[in-house]
């Protein structure tokens, strides 16, 4: 058993935190925390390693709900580019997992910076990008990394299909196309889905089975609602119309981005709140908030952005979109996010606890719980102070870093 003592234990779980605490671990879970030094109990005895935080903050180990790490690989050119097949805009049979480089360099420099989960996938140049595989930052190999695969399934609205296809005039080339694509895609799979049922249910109501498409096939998680869409989109109106066509099929999703979002908080929150409503919006996951407004929709990017929709009551994460900023940066996006508003609670939150259940993984992390996985990071300080560093960062219960 692994035991982290002279801590400030951050659970992230119901705001309860304890100044002078413990967390053990055992068998690469969680097994207790609380108040004490965590050496006068019955399990005492079965501790092998201690790590002294030296009154420094434990927390969950953080979480990049959105990024393409090992997918754009570091340093890699055209050699290490595998995060967008932009031969088709339509390719949700594209699984991330077949792409993913589990050895470029920064999947360390995620896990020295306690980064110890990631959601990452392909890029938005198609309407249909693929699936997102959520994995830890630590393992032998993309199998043993992944939690789970797939995770979601990439969407892209707004200006990145458009710039992509409309100059070799195919479609999409505006944002009608965009739309026509993925409704076309998704009644197709639709009608797919239903006349597998059809063919499976026998007797008189049954049909012939439909012959074989592993772009339908791929979809079938998104039309029977196990994973949602993960949505690329930046402006208003392109949020909208993706609220629109999720609710026309009924849906999980998330908005990824969300750049105005704050334009149209209200929609947002009707929407989360699914009231009456055939689709569910899981969540919105928000950033790059490190970046210049390099292109046409972020014009009316606003640092204040998670914290208006957090405040609204949004369950807000946030995003490095690595390489767009470098995954180890997770946390300067959340103190910046603090200083322009956001409650420091739910800017924690967004990169812990709410990065997970978007996700679909608040079950095995981001709080610090009997039970879950010993994700854990161990800070020297504040974890949104910039002078703060990493003292240890441990994955499934093993040190990782700062051994």
């Amino acid at each position: 058993m692994l035991l982290i003592r002279n801590a400030a234990v951050w659970p992230m779980k119901d705001g309860t935190r304890f100044d002078h605490g413990y967390v053990l671990c055992d068998g690469g879970r969680i097994r207790e925390t609380g108040l004490g030094d965590g050496l006068t109990g019955s399990a005492a005895s079965g501790v092998h390693r201690i790590l002294d935080a030296q009154g420094g903050v434990v927390m969950p180990g953080l979480i990049d709900a959105h990024c393409h790490l090992g997918v754009f690989a570091d340093g890699g050119g055209v050699e290490g580019d595998d995060g967008n097949e932009e031969t088709d805009p339509i390719t949700p049979h594209l699984r991330s997992v077949d792409a993913i480089h589990h050895e470029d360099r920064c999947f360390r420099e995620a896990a020295a910076a306690g980064v110890t989960s990631v959601m990452t996938g392909p890029g938005s140049a198609n309407v249909l990008g693929g699936q997102f595989t959520f994995l830890k930052t630590v393992g032998r190999d993309v199998d043993a990394m992944a939690l789970k695969a797939p995770a979601a399934m990439k969407a892209a609205f707004g200006e990145n299909p458009k710039k992509n296809y409309g100059p070799r005039h195919a479609a999409p080339a505006t944002r009608m196309a965009t739309a026509a694509l993925l409704r076309e895609t998704l009644f197709k799979a639709e009608r797919y889905a239903k006349e597998i049922a059809a063919s499976e249910a026998g007797g008189a109501s049954g049909g012939k089975r439909p012959d074989f498409d592993m772009k339908l096939e791929a979809l079938l998680p998104v039309m029977a609602r196990e994973i949602p869409l993960k949505i690329h989109a930046h402006r208003a109106d392109d949020l909208l119309t993706a609220m629109r066509i999720c609710e026309e099929f009924g849906l999980r999703y998330t908005l990824e981005h969300a750049t105005e979002g704050y334009r149209i908080v209200d929609a947002i929150l009707a929407a989360m709140e699914g009231k009456g409503r055939r689709s569910t919006l899981e969540g919105v996951v928000v950033g790059p908030l490190l970046l210049d407004r390099s292109k046409p929709e972020l014009r009316n990017s606003d640092l204040r952005n998670p914290g208006l929709l957090a405040a609204a009551g949004i369950p807000v994460a946030l995003m490095t979109d690595h390489p767009c900023v470098p995954i180890q940066h997770l946390l300067v996006g959340a103190a910046v996010s603090v200083r322009e508003g956001m409650d420091e609670e739910a800017a924690l939150r967004a990169v812990t606890i709410h990065a997970a259940r978007v996700c679909g993984v608040a079950d095995r992390v981001g709080s610090i719980e009997p039970g879950k996985d010993a994700d854990l990071v161990v800070f020297t300080g504040h974890p949104l102070d910039y002078r703060t560093k990493v003292r240890f960062t441990v994955v499934d219960g093993v040190v990782v870093h700062g051994a």
